[in-house]
Order: C-alpha cells, then structure tokens, then sequence
C-alpha cells in the first residue's frame, strides 16, 4: 500500500513536534527542516488542529504544537483519518467498477485481509514509538550538534 503525500506530511509534522515536545513551530520551520512546500503544510497543519492532534497558538510567541502527549496518538488512527476509505483496487470501489468477476472475484477477500493485518500492525505504534529516538532526530531536523543536545538535558 502506498501512502498519499498528505499522509506522508502528517506523519512528518507529528514527529517534528513530538522530537521537540516543550517548544512550539512554525509551518516555515517545519517546511524548511523537511523541504516541503509551505503551502501543503498548511493544509495538513488545518487538518491535524481539526483532529484534535495539534494545537496552534496565534501571535507573538505563537506556533504548532501537540495537543496531546505521543503516546496518546496512535499510527494507524492517523493514517485511517488521512487516508480516508481504504479501496485495494480500482475495481473494488461499488461505485466505478465495471468488473465482470466482481461479483465472484477471491481477490477482494484477499487484499481486505491484507490492509485489516496493515492496520493491526500499525495500531501497535503511537507517535513516541516513533521518537523514541529523540536525540537523532533533534539533531536531524533541528541542526543539534551532540554537544548541544548534551548541555540542553543537563539544564534543570
């Protein structure tokens, strides 16, 4: 199954907040540290504040964070959401095919079977399974030295 690039960036934007957790972002910020169009982020930021996963503060001292903790957000219920209704194959969707086997066609079983185990693997995982390795992460995205992040763990 290949993921929509609305999928991609949602994915993208919850990772970046959820490397950074006790800071806010911009749309820039993240587009820059990713080198996506501001323009698709802004869409995707709507739509994750929509679903209850970010929270955006307006102003002076304003951004993008999370609205809840990592482990309150599961994969697979992000990707269900951005994705929408899941069909396998053109010829499954009631409403456009003209398949003559559809009616007794094994292979709609068959790739349902697989999305469902799609699915099941991915609500195993929430957004902190997948920063669980911050400190590579922040300095991926964030242009950390080791050093920096070092002296940003030990500060009360």
């Amino acid at each position: 199954m290949k993921l929509t690039s609305f999928t991609d960036y949602s994915l993208r934007v919850l990772i970046f907040l959820a490397a950074r957790p006790e800071r806010r972002a911009t749309i820039a910020e993240i587009a820059t540290a990713f080198e996506v169009s501001e323009h698709h982020l802004t869409k995707v930021v709507h739509f994750l504040g929509k679903e209850g996963w970010l929270a955006t503060v307006r102003g002076k001292g304003g951004g993008i964070g999370l609205a809840c903790l990592p482990d309150a957000i599961c994969v697979g219920q992000v990707i269900r959401r951005t994705e929408g209704a899941v069909v396998a194959a053109q010829c499954f969707d009631d409403g456009t095919s003209h398949c003559v086997i559809a009616p007794v066609c094994r292979l709609r079983g068959v790739l349902a079977e697989a999305i469902s185990a799609f699915y099941k693997v991915l609500d195993n995982y929430t957004l902190a399974d997948l920063v669980t390795n911050r400190d590579q992460l922040v300095q991926a995205l964030f242009f950390e030295s080791p050093a920096s992040i070092a002296a940003r763990k030990a500060a009360p």
